[in-house]
């Protein structure tokens, strides 16, 4: 509380989204958390704004009216207020600045947020996700690949797991010497086994092979990976990055690997770009979306200029080769990057979204995120601005992710459990720090802070909630949802997601335009509550006063959400 400069202003107006002359007015309260706006209204309808969703606040001129202020969220949700007094505006700028930009991780709201459960309860929340009973599920251990106890204590690599599944015929001097060779010692591991075929998908980070160094234990390493799939004969090694910036990173000693001093390996560049090109092709689109009607060419030229849809694609496309390279050819691949946390992951998880029906169902997904994403060390407090730090480090690598797999439900509505509700909640929990499961840059850092006792798990939670989550058109036994997806990946397969990006647009003009899916959803909420309204009907008897329907806790609603006011909830 010490940062709240004001704690209450009054005769503050929200500006309406779509129509600036248009408002409401009502009173804003700074809390350590949030900010919450109450409308002087007999509804007394309130808006909450997590501190750790805000991406920035701006101050433009103060005019007649008074002094406007603006706040842009992570989730790309806008709040324009017009605040009376000069003075309280720029009270509130500057303890708005200090709340949203943490120093430390216990400034964060998942460390004051306190549900009513108990330690067991929270200790139960915590392993609801399973990442050796995930890959049992995929037959491992077996006779061909095991749990190497090298990283025990984060000894080896301290950016990975603990827990690492390596061919069983990879000594521990090959894991250790092959681990010297790669960047930030990302050695190759296992991130997932196809139990069909015996082939697999590993990660690791580059070599450090510079123009001409090698490694006999790297060597080692990668013959043992062939090996470990008696039916092949060769192994795919997957380069996220674009061929230049994998020949320039040779000059600082990094690099590719050398196909003449690798046996029997066939390299491949995708081209993806680096976390720089990907934060400015957002913000192009970020800015595109919060124009009010724009003209049609206006649009298109938004869109192109952003670039954005070509770098999904190039993200679409790395895990449809490997999905190939897997599934159709029978063949292993390896896939880094530069340090193995950001493409590497975006490719590996969209792979294993195409190749297993298993990551496509609600718990599968959520399975799959811990896995190649929280456990191996995505850099989740660098690259969405948990904390107070290098702007640099900042990019939207799982936003890119998500969205790669909304492109798939669009092309198949019938693969996936789940919705784009679902992906879009998601989104904001990355960057909410309301709950624990996304802070730290690995788990030795989550370790180090205790996070598991100190803060709480929102897998649980989400699944209490599924049913928000579930997609109508889903079927276990459809054609989609069994085997492996083929996606068409030409450009005109390419959509802008709306609900994602264009957040300014009323809510009655997205529910007109709501996907098959979520019109279908709707009709069979609707007809659920006709059915339990006729039950009711039948059971009462005639001329019996019925009490009314018990209304959903709007307050706690607005705190549980992170920010999502009633209106926002409904554009979504």
């Amino acid at each position: 509380m010490e940062h709240i400069r004001t704690p209450k202003v009054e005769n503050v107006r929200l500006i309406d989204r779509v129509t600036p002359r248009k408002s409401t007015a009502g009173t804003l309260y700074l809390s350590s958390t949030h900010s919450i706006f109450v409308e002087n209204t007999e509804a007394r309808k309130e808006t909450w704004v997590l501190h750790s969703l805000v991406s920035n606040i701006e101050r433009p001129p103060t005019n007649p009216s008074g002094s406007p202020l603006i706040i842009r969220c992570k989730n790309f949700q806008v709040y324009n207020f017009l605040i009376l007094q000069e003075k309280d505006c720029l009270d509130v700028q500057a303890s708005l600045i200090r709340l949203s930009r943490p120093e430390r991780y216990t400034e964060l709201s998942c460390f004051s947020y306190h549900p009513n459960v108990n330690k067991e309860e929270r200790e139960e929340a915590w392993s609801f996700i399973d990442l050796r009973a995930e890959y049992e599920r995929m037959g491992i251990p077996s006779n061909l690949w095991s749990l190497t106890p090298a990283n025990c204590e984060y000894r080896v690599c301290d950016t990975y797991p603990s827990d690492l599944y390596v061919p069983k015929s990879a000594t521990p001097p090959i894991i250790v010497g092959s681990a010297k060779f790669r960047s930030r010692g990302r050695f190759p591991v296992l991130s997932y086994y196809h139990r069909d075929n015996s082939a697999s998908i590993c990660r690791s980070s580059q070599p450090l092979s510079g123009f001409s160094a090698r490694s006999t234990e790297d060597e080692q390493m990668m013959q043992a990976i062939m090996k470990s799939n008696p039916a092949s004969e060769f192994m795919y090694v997957v380069d996220t990055r674009p061929k230049l910036n994998a020949m320039a990173n040779r000059a600082a000693g990094k690099g590719y690997e050398n196909e003449d001093h690798y046996t029997n390996i066939k390299l491949q560049f995708i081209g993806i770009e680096n976390i720089h090109v990907m934060r400015n092709s957002q913000q192009k689109i970020v800015d595109m979306g919060e124009i009010r009607s724009p003209s049609m060419g206006d649009f298109l030229w938004g869109l192109e200029n952003s670039g954005w849809l070509k770098h999904i694609k190039a993200v679409l496309d790395a895990g449809i080769f490997i999905a190939r390279a897997i599934a159709e050819e029978g063949i292993s691949v390896l896939v880094h990057c530069s340090d193995g946390w950001d493409r590497t992951a975006q490719a590996c998880s969209v792979a294993s979204i195409l190749l297993d029906p298993h990551y496509r169902t609600l718990k599968g997904f959520m399975v799959l995120i811990e896995k190649d994403w929280v456990s191996f060390g995505h850099k989740f407090s660098h690259r969405y601005a948990h904390l107070e730090g290098d702007p640099k480090e900042v990019s939207p690598v799982i936003d890119q992710f998500l969205e790669c797999v909304w492109q798939l439900m669009e092309q198949f509505p019938c693969a996936f459990e789940f919705n784009e509700r679902f992906l879009i909640q998601l989104h904001m929990h990355v960057h909410s720090c309301q709950y624990g499961n996304f802070l730290g840059n690995c788990q030795k850092e989550r370790r180090d802070i205790r996070l598991q006792e100190r803060t709480h798990s929102i897998w649980p939670v989400l699944w209490e909630q599924r049913a928000e989550f579930l997609n109508p058109l889903y079927r276990d036994d459809h054609s989609q949802t069994q085997g492996v997806l083929r996606p068409v990946n030409s450009p005109y397969c390419f959509k802008f997601w709306k609900s994602m990006y264009n957040r300014a647009e009323r809510p009655s003009a997205v529910v007109a335009r709501q996907s098959a899916a979520e019109c279908l959803s709707a009709v069979r909420e609707e007809t659920q509550q006709l059915e339990e309204e006729l039950t009711t009907h039948q059971e009462v008897p005639r001329g019996t006063a019925r009490s009314p329907t018990q209304q959903e806790n709007s307050y706690a609603d607005g705190k549980e959400g992170g920010g999502v006011s009633e209106e926002d909830d409904q554009s979504q």
